[in-house]
């Protein structure tokens, strides 16, 4: 793990804000010179602490504004089971995030798309196909007061 400092911390918000901003602005905002300031991201990228830059999106605009998260349990729990689920999830465009979890189920998904008519057919014809899956349970974001996602 890297020694990151309060400085590194403050960069490193900055840049989550605005992956944008220009090495001059940053600089200002952290209280580093430009050169000083550059040489410390150039060591963040690096470290692969920064491991690159992304647009975000307004889903909305682009026609996926529907957005629910998804618990899914499977019926079996082998390596066999679990790769071919990821596969599955690896190849569904409204399948934005996926990640493998402990608890009651294996996975937790955040699945957009266009409208409840595209997600029902996401629902019963990519999850419903699936082999192994047990448990599906989806909830349905109402809005999002806060999301930093990158």
């Amino acid at each position: 793990m890297a020694d990151i400092d309060r400085i590194d911390e403050h960069i490193l918000r900055e840049l989550s804000r605005d992956g944008r901003i220009s090495n001059l602005a940053l600089a200002d905002r952290v209280g580093l010179s430009p050169s000083a300031c550059l040489r410390r991201v150039a060591a963040l990228e690096k470290a692969g602490i920064i491991t690159g830059y992304r647009a975000v999106l307004n889903r909305s605009a682009m026609g996926t504004g529907f957005v629910a998260y998804l618990t899914v349990g499977l019926g079996r729990h082998t390596k066999a089971a679990r790769e071919g689920f990821e596969r599955a999830m690896l190849a569904a465009p409204e399948v934005r995030e996926c990640h493998n979890t402990t608890g009651n189920v294996e996975y937790m998904l955040r699945v957009e798309a266009a409208d409840i008519d595209a997600y029902k057919r996401f629902h019963t014809d990519v999850l419903g196909v699936v082999e192994n899956v047990h448990s599906i349970t989806s909830y349905v974001v109402m809005g999002s007061p806060k999301d930093e996602r990158a």
